[in-house]
C-alpha cells in the first residue's frame, strides 16, 4: 500500500536523502585522496627499488668481471 506524504514530509525525506548523498560524496572524495596518496608512495617506493636493483646488478657485474680477470691471470 502506497503511503501518502504531505509536501512537507516529502521535502524532509528528500533533504535527508540529499544529506546522505552529500556525505557519501565526501566520504568517496576522502577515500579517493587516500588512494592517490598511497599510489604516489608506491610509485616512489618502486622507483627506489628499481634504483637499488640497478645498483646491485652493476656491483654484481663488476665482481664477475674482476673474477674473470683474476681467473684469466691464473
Amino acid at each position: 500500500m502506497a503511503e501518502n506524504h504531505t509536501p512537507e514530509q516529502s521535502l524532509v525525506e528528500m533533504e535527508r536523502k540529499l544529506e546522505v548523498l552529500i556525505e557519501q560524496a565526501h566520504s568517496l572524495a576522502r577515500e579517493n585522496q587516500t588512494l592517490r596518496e598511497n599510489e604516489q608512495r608506491w610509485l616512489e617506493d618502486r622507483a627506489r627499488l628499481i634504483e637499488k636493483n640497478d645498483l646491485a646488478r652493476t656491483r654484481v657485474e663488476a665482481m664477475i668481471s674482476r673474477l674473470k680477470s683474476l681467473e684469466s691471470q691464473a
